[in-house]
């Protein structure tokens, strides 16, 4: 059994969201509702109690006006969760939506403590993957008198739903979270539903490479790829192993997958299909027989939030068109 690394992957997956009711008039037409005064609690649920990833239990006493994050992931959330005007800064990694790329910038995995803290938020939003090494400056930041909320590291997409949940409750977005929450799931029983017409023959074994050579990586069991292979009825060639895994290429080839796929093409130097195609020993891997070699962009595989259905539509498309593509 290969042992799962995981530190190297962290530092990629960081570099690279009131009706009225009916009732007597005034002589103004503006009935007693409209003139009543209205608590913040009626308006917006808040405050709000919760306890956070680091087992923090925090108490938000007003819908916060100024966020920051500090993770991609967390900023994807936050925007698609209709937070835009609420975000006022992101990490230097952010590259989704579009519109994060003009909020300002707030540094990487050290992030600029004086920065965050000059842009005045009402809450930051952390992670639990970086809590180690950013506890100082996340005390500080607290100190400050900003509300942080670490946010959990999902590794499923059940840990994805929670994440988004959490984030929604923290930012006054409850309802959108719940919302968006249903509607990926929703789009993932469509795709076992659809997954379902495929029988055992014609089942394809998938080969996930994170990362090409020298030190070639896949993923085991407990990530989002191997999530998405089951959903979409597929077998992953390293489904036997846990988390993310280091591979050596006669490994690789002695999986013999139906379908290769790429996570590395936008950033790495030369084609991924044309550079797994000159390697030595894998001219004779089904996959490579075939020509069933893709790249999907890293972010829909990996990075938790609202996109991951669409990577897992991606897949199923690549892997088999003739069920997945009208």
């Amino acid at each position: 059994m290969k042992k799962p690394v995981y530190g190297l992957f962290l530092a990629v997956s960081l570099l690279t969201i009131n009706g009225c009711a009916d009732g007597g008039q005034d002589l103004d037409g503006s009935s007693e509702e409209d003139n009543a005064p209205e608590t913040e609690t009626e308006t917006s649920g808040f405050p709000v109690e919760m306890t956070d990833a680091a087992g923090e239990t925090l108490t938000i006493e007003e819908k916060p006006e100024r966020i920051v994050s500090i993770i991609p992931s967390n900023t994807e959330i936050a925007f698609a969760l209709g937070l835009e005007e609420e975000i006022v800064g992101v990490s230097d990694h952010a590259n989704y939506p579009e519109e994060a790329m003009d909020k300002e910038r707030v540094g990487g995995m050290d992030f600029n403590v004086e920065k965050i803290i000059s842009l005045e938020p009402d809450l930051l939003l952390a992670h639990a993957s970086a809590l180690q090494q950013a506890e100082e400056g996340l005390e500080q930041i607290e100190e400050a008198g900003v509300h942080v909320l670490v946010v959990n590291e999902a590794a499923s997409f059940e840990g994805a739903y929670e994440s988004i949940e959490m984030i929604g409750k923290a930012a006054g977005a409850e309802e959108e979270a719940s919302n968006m929450v249903t509607e990926m799931k929703k789009q993932v029983q469509d795709l076992e539903e659809q997954a379902a017409e495929i029988n055992e023959e014609e089942r394809k074994t998938v080969w996930m490479e994170i990362q090409p050579p020298p030190e070639i990586f896949t993923t085991g069991q407990g990530t989002f790829q191997h999530e998405m292979l089951e959903i979409i009825n597929a077998d992953n060639a390293a489904g036997d192993e846990e988390g993310w895994l280091p591979y050596s290429a006669e490994e690789a080839v002695s999986l013999n997958p139906d379908v290769i796929i790429t996570t590395y093409g936008s950033y790495a130097e030369g084609d991924p299909e044309e550079e797994i195609k000159s390697r030595s020993g894998w001219s004779n891997i089904p996959a490579v027989e075939s020509g069933e070699i893709y790249d999907v962009n890293s972010d829909l595989v990996s990075r938790p939030g609202p996109r991951l259905t669409e990577g897992a539509e991606e897949l199923a498309e690549l892997v088999y068109p003739d069920v997945f593509t009208e």
